[in-house]
């Protein structure tokens, strides 16, 4: 009898999946989602829109018209290139993929994004972390002297970082570009409508910088929506191991449309990023609280005992992100997504009992 050990690579089979939980009935802040719906007339033209798309009909692979509409409303600048992805996942994926040389490497800061990492581990990419310093700021020096010893393919700078929330400044940023001359440079601005600063302006000012993007943290998680910002030249080298049809037709029909509306999006991630000022410091203000810079949608706090207060808050139906775990540096932490007012207050409710 053939079992899949037989067949499947042993760094696999050693894999757990990647893990969501169900958030049924619980106050949701655990993945950096925008809390806010569309407002219901907006809503209900969208779905007049997505009425009249032809589901008959296969996606355009690369649909000009949305293209065009991304760049002209995120500010890129003329003469830059556009690749959709099935979110940011598919983009870092495909990546790896197109990089996969033998002995090839992948660099980025550590604590991190872990598809990093598990992208090189699927394209059999050797994956190199470099650790934040203690305070979790970019250790500019030592990542200048892991990309000389390492020679990566590619170099991943979150523009802010995820689980930390730390905004590098753009002399770290230029001091890595710089250094990193025989590598693809990946900015990664998931959470730029919180951090409020881009690269994507400057994109063609280098010929080994790409800017990452994803529509999910602005408010439409659901649609699957990434894309790459970059010079033609690279994008089309991705754009061939990029599977065929991967991204849907509501996904861009929806995403064209909401475009026209962005002004409404940005409103919410301006409250948002109020009610993170407000939250950070009621945080900061509960025992034993430490709450780290961020310039995301979410609060990176360390407490005495991460997984006593994690208990408390899914005893209370309030689901965050328990990241003492993932890496040293974070000993004992919880990434806290920053949620509507109401949402806030119940979590913040809910630790306070539990510090106390």
């Amino acid at each position: 009898m053939t079992k899949p050990a037989d067949i499947i690579r042993p760094d696999v089979l050693s894999m757990t999946t990647y893990a969501v939980p169900d958030a049924t009935g619980f106050v949701k802040l655990d993945a950096m989602e925008n809390p806010y719906t569309l407002p219901e007339p907006l809503a209900a033209r969208l779905g007049e829109v997505l009425a009249g798309v032809a589901l008959n009909r296969y996606p355009l692979p690369r649909p000009a018209a949305l293209g065009d509409k991304l760049k002209a409303v995120m500010g890129a600048p003329s003469g830059a290139d556009v690749l959709l992805g099935n979110g940011s996942d598919e983009l870092i994926s495909m990546i790896a993929v197109a990089c996969a040389k033998p002995g090839a490497k992948l660099l980025a800061p550590t604590p991190g994004f872990v598809m990093y990492q598990m992208s090189a581990k699927f394209a059999q990419l050797e994956f190199v972390g470099v650790p934040h310093r203690a305070d979790l700021t970019l250790d500019v020096e030592a990542m200048l002297a892991a990309i000389a010893e390492h020679k990566p393919a590619i170099v991943y700078l979150p523009y802010p970082n995820n689980p930390t929330g730390t905004l590098y400044s753009d002399a770290d940023i230029e001091r890595v570009v710089a250094a990193a001359t025989g590598s693809l440079v990946v900015i990664d601005e998931a959470y730029q409508p919180f951090a409020q600063k881009s690269w994507i302006g400057r994109v063609l000012d280098y010929d080994n910088v790409v800017v990452m993007r994803t529509v999910s943290k602005l408010g439409l998680a659901g649609i699957r929506l990434g894309y790459l910002v970059g010079a033609r030249a690279w994008l089309d080298e991705f754009d061939k191991v990029r599977p065929p049809y991967n991204v849907n037709v509501l996904t861009q029909a929806a995403a064209e449309f909401i475009l026209d509306h962005v002004d409404v999006l940005e409103a919410q991630a301006a409250e948002l990023r109020a009610e993170r000022a407000k939250l950070a410091q009621a945080v900061g203000a509960l025992p034993g609280a430490t709450v780290f810079p961020s310039a995301a949608n979410f609060l990176l706090v360390r407490v005495p005992d991460a997984d006593a207060a994690f208990r408390a808050l899914l005893n209370a139906k309030v689901l965050v992100k328990n990241v003492g775990k993932m890496h040293p540096l974070l000993s004992n932490c919880l990434r806290l997504t920053v949620g509507a007012p109401g949402e806030n207050a119940q979590m913040l409710a809910v630790l306070q009992q539990a510090l106390n």
